[in-house]
């Protein structure tokens, strides 16, 4: 024993001298340059002390052992290790790691470095996408990226979104962007399908790693002709080598409704008609004060959770994930449930020679549709009256007369969500299989074969109940069922190598694409009370594309990038002498920075020169079959009688509707003018984008009026305009503070935008007024937009209103501009338009240790809205009906203007719909080592729609197409979230 004792002893007697041992490290991280970085991850391995560089780079690190290893970590760097043995200051140089930032940003058919990309993009990770109560991959994406303007349909929950990339390209054909899930271009067109309410909604937002914006020709044209209006390409979360990791992401929300229509309240409506009545009116005044939109509005609950598994091998990567979501609306038993399932699996294989990649996203939804003719019920049914009352339509008040139902009333709002009953059932499945093999013995070659499939089925179907108040709809019930198949296969290899003679790298891509589509629907109508089936007319549908594109990319002395692409499409929509498009595009880049006269800056880290030019095409007019005479089966209500059978029954023969056709119709083209700046200062600390875009299109798709007794119908599709937007972007982010334990990030965009429509005829035509557009509610095909030549799509086509020497409006009476001495069309004038001039974003992220919090603003200037809401129900007509039995509420707007009737068509409806909007704030705090070594616990707290800034009158500023007519109110809400990771 007494050697080991006098070990003790030894120990105990050189325990102060190896104390007093520990040291200090202070040093330099740069990268390859010498420029300095800050930020890095300065680590003692093994442990979870350490610390991070400042904004020259430096740091400093206490408590060191002889023997320790510090690990020196920092995004798109490979990492590096120093083990201490006593020293005092260290310089310590990172490399890049070229194989990381090629995964930066993914462009079609391959992947780019963010700094060397020739065309305009932005690209987010999903750290980067905005946070709060997120249903739908859309919202992640709102305010963050110039040039990209989002506009909700409404409040609903995982309701759809008006989607614009730099403006439309179009007038008719479709302007939604292209989307391209893990290399799986996806359908979102028709709103997706029966029963569906928001077709990006089928994915789940915690299984987003990136979302990248592809806006001018150079960044698109490799997609050809789904990509006029822009692409969207989204990365899904892919598991990583090492043991399992555990991933939970769960939250709890409150939802409120903001805002309500003014309208009268009980006792100011028996006011009005007491003294503007007449006296059956006055006796038609009930003794009630029923509030109707509280009557139909909750406050609405919900939750989402998602769990996640991913790990692996150093050869094979997994990531599975399973989410649930559950979201009343704020209209009474409105609700979304979502079932989300995610699983990859990367695998690589022969000495990393094959690499397999498959993919899998699948979704089943459940919808409550509450009766959305409610949200106008609730506005104009009479306050003075009961809820409910002893009748024979189920006990609800309703306006009748001798037992029959008042044809021209409003009929009881709350009986409608009750009665009526509307469901939707969804299965959405998208999923791929990619193969990239890498040539043995000539490696800078890989063959890439992708195989996809989007499919998706719905069944949307609803009932009314027996004794609701209108007789045609009583005891009726409906189906309708869809299903769409899109397959899709790309071809394709990849050459990339670097002459190191000639200090220039040469990459190349070219391949096949093919993709079809098939649609089928059919539908059925019940009536009960009469027994009788109304089967509808079952139709299938199919699309094809087919495509070959190449691309070149020349990168000389990492200095100068040449690009150029071509891609030829070919639709099954046109016919053969117009199937096939071209779709060629070129761009170039400069890196300022890299030469000698900026390399050694220690101000500018980054400033790059592109421009590019290029032409997409367009060929989704929404119709399948635009080009071919077709004849449509009719219903079997609408059979012609030929004769007798010898029983005396009547023989029936179905008919057939031949459909619309233009055999001349071809390819919507867009040409795209960009010049753009990229710039980073301070080792990137300070980064943004500048750029100037215009953009053509030509042979425009318009849906235009047949000449009479032509094509068997009123209209058909046209190429027969031109279209030209212009605009600029400038983004900017910034990290005004970036150290170890505080950090504050800044990101801004802004975009101003113009667009005008530059030809609508086929020949010169002096004088043509254009097509009227923009029907609203209320009149017989009344309109408030026109499409004409000089002047944006959609703009405003109205009377000007009239008003006194003291500026009050003059019921009826409008400007005669053209001085005819008659008020009629040809005095309407194009006044204002719904697309902004401007509109903007700015998000900022404070972190204080373990607490942090984000906040995200947007909004817009120039755009503005028809308020539909006004000219329907701020009249007398309104508020006093004279065409039955029954009192209709009516909008306190109708204290102003005193109008006697609707004045739909006046100019006094257009207001400045500007606004700026807060649309989210979220403070956390992050718990580390919680339950293990490296498990951390994020709680969060977040208000969405925290408040709106504007001077419209209606109940929200944004709205779609700029004509506000009962949308859905966007509730505020509240949500407490919890982020665990193990």
């Amino acid at each position: 024993m007494k050697p080991m004792y006098k070990k003790v002893l030894l120990s105990l007697l050189l325990l102060p001298f190896s104390i007093l041992a520990q040291g200090t490290l202070n040093g330099i991280v740069q990268d390859n340059t010498g420029q300095p970085l800050p930020g890095v991850n300065v680590v003692i391995q093994g442990t979870t002390t350490g610390s991070s560089t400042d904004f020259d780079g430096k740091f400093a690190l206490p408590n060191l052992k002889q023997g320790d290893v510090i690990l020196f970590s920092f995004l798109g760097f490979k990492n590096n290790t120093l083990t201490y043995s006593g020293q005092k200051n260290v310089i310590i140089t990172l490399t890049e790691d070229a194989s990381e930032l090629q995964e930066v940003v993914v462009v079609g058919y391959g992947s780019v470095k963010k700094k060397d990309a020739t065309g305009a993009l932005t690209n987010l990770t999903s750290e980067q996408l905005n946070k709060g109560p997120v249903v739908s991959a859309d919202q992640m994406l709102q305010g963050r990226v110039s040039g990209l303007q989002i506009t909700n349909a409404g409040g609903e929950p995982g309701g759809g979104a008006l989607i614009r990339i730099r403006s439309g390209s179009s007038l008719n054909a479709n302007n939604d962007p292209l989307y391209v899930i893990d290399g799986v271009p996806v359908d979102t067109g028709g709103g997706g399908v029966e029963g569906g309410r928001n077709p990006l909604a089928n994915l789940n937002q915690n299984d987003i790693a990136s979302m990248t914006v592809l806006k001018d020709a150079a960044a698109t044209a490799i997609y050809g002709s789904r990509a006029s209006n822009g692409v969207i390409i989204i990365t899904t979360k892919k598991g990583k080598s090492g043991e399992m990791q555990v991933t939970y992401n769960g939250n709890f929300q409150v939802s409120e409704i903001v805002k309500t229509v003014d309208v009268f309240n009980g006792d100011q409506y028996r006011s009005y008609v007491n003294a503007h009545g007449s006296v059956p009116q006055k006796a038609f005044l009930g003794t009630a004060n029923t509030d109707w939109q509280k009557e139909i509005y909750r406050t609405a609950l919900g939750t989402d959770h998602n769990i996640a598994l991913s790990g692996g091998t150093d050869n094979i990567v997994y990531r599975t994930s399973v989410g649930y979501t559950n979201l009343n609306g704020l209209l009474k038993y409105d609700n979304f449930e979502r079932t989300t399932l995610g699983a990859n699996v990367t695998g690589n294989f022969f000495d990393n020679h094959l690499k397999i990649e498959l993919n899998n996203k699948t979704t089943a939804m459940k919808n409550n549709y509450s009766e959305r003719g409610a949200v106008g019920a609730a506005i104009a049914f009479d306050p003075t009256q009961n809820v409910y009352q002893d009748n024979a339509f189920g006990n609800y008040y309703q306006w009748a007369t001798n037992g029959a139902y008042e044809v021209n009333a409003s009929r009881n709002p709350v009986a409608m969500i009750e009665q009526k009953h509307n469901f939707g059932n969804t299965y959405r499945s998208i999923g791929n299989a990619q193969f990239e093999y890498k040539i043995h013995s000539f490696e800078d070659l890989k063959l890439i074969a992708n195989f996809g499939y989007d499919y998706a089925s719905g069944r949307a179907y609803g009932n009314t109940d027996a004794d609701y108040v209108v007789t045609a709809e009583a005891g009726s019930a409906y189906r309708r069922t869809q299903a769409n198949k899109n397959q899709v296969m790309d071809l394709y290899f990849n050459y990339n190598k670097t002459a190191e003679s000639l200090n220039t790298n040469f990459d190349f891509t070219g391949g096949y694409n093919y993709q079809d589509f098939r649609y089928e629907n059919n539908s059925y109508n019940f009536d009960a009370v009469n027994n009788i089936l109304n089967p509808g007319i079952p139709s299938k549908e199919r699309l094809n594309l087919q495509s070959f594109f190449g691309r070149a990319t020349i990168t000389i002395a990492d200095k100068y990038i040449l690009n150029g692409s071509l891609r030829a499409d070919g639709s099954s929509r046109f016919t053969k002498d117009n199937r096939w498009g071209y779709f060629p595009a070129a761009a170039a880049a400069w890196k300022i920075n890299q030469e000698d006269f900026l390399k050694t800056s220690t101000i500018v880290s980054d400033l790059k020169l592109r421009a590019s030019w290029g032409i997409t095409g367009q060929q989704d007019t929404g119709a399948r079959y635009p080009s071919y005479p077709l004849y449509r089966s009719s219903t079997s209500t609408a059979a012609y009688q030929i004769g007798y059978n010898p029983d005396g029954s009547p023989i029936y023969v179905q008919t057939y509707t031949p459909l619309a056709y233009n055999q001349d119709l071809k390819w919507e083209e867009t040409e795209t003018l960009n010049l753009g700046l990229d710039f980073g200062f301070f080792n990137d600390r300070i980064t943004g984008s500048v750029e100037l875009y215009k953009r053509k299109t030509n042979d425009l798709i318009v849906y235009a009026p047949n000449p009479q007794g032509v094509n068997f119908s009123n209209g058909a599709f046209y190429n027969i305009g031109n279209l030209e937007n212009k605009g600029m972007e400038v983004s900017l982010e910034a990290y005004p503070i970036k150290k170890e334990d505080i950090s504050w990030r800044i990101g801004a965009n802004i975009t101003f935008q113009n667009s005008e429509i530059t030809k609508l005829t086929n020949s010169d035509t002096p004088g043509f007024a254009g097509y009227n557009v923009g029907g609203i509610s209320g009149g017989t095909g009344t309109t408030v937009q026109n499409n004409q030549v000089g002047f944006a799509p959609n703009s405003f086509f109205v009377y000007e209103q009239a008003y006194d020497a003291n500026g009050k409006v003059l019921d009826g009476v409008y400007v005669d501009r053209n001085g005819d001495g008659i008020i009629n069309a040809d005095d309407k004038y194009r006044f204002r338009k719904p697309s902004a001039d401007m509109f903007y974003g700015f998000n900022t992220d404070f972190t204080y240790k373990n607490w942090w919090i984000s906040m995200s603003f947007r909004g817009s200037y120039g755009n503005y809205n028809y308020n539909n809401i006004f000219s329907n129900f701020g009249n007398q007509a309104q508020a006093l009906p004279s065409n039955g039995n029954y009192l209709s509420n009516a909008h306190t707007s109708i204290l102003d203007t005193n109008f006697s009737a609707p004045r739909y068509e006046s100019d006094y409806y257009i207001q400045d719909a500007s606004f700026l909007r807060m649309d989210n704030v979220t403070l956390g705090y992050t718990f580390k080592n919680v339950f293990t070594e490296g498990t951390t616990m994020r709680l969060t707290g977040a208000v969405q729609n925290v408040f709106v800034i504007t001077g419209y009158k209606g109940i929200d500023p944004e709205v779609q197409n700029g004509i506000d007519n009962n949308i859905y109110p966007r509730p505020r809400t509240y949500t407490l979230g919890l982020n665990v990771n193990f």
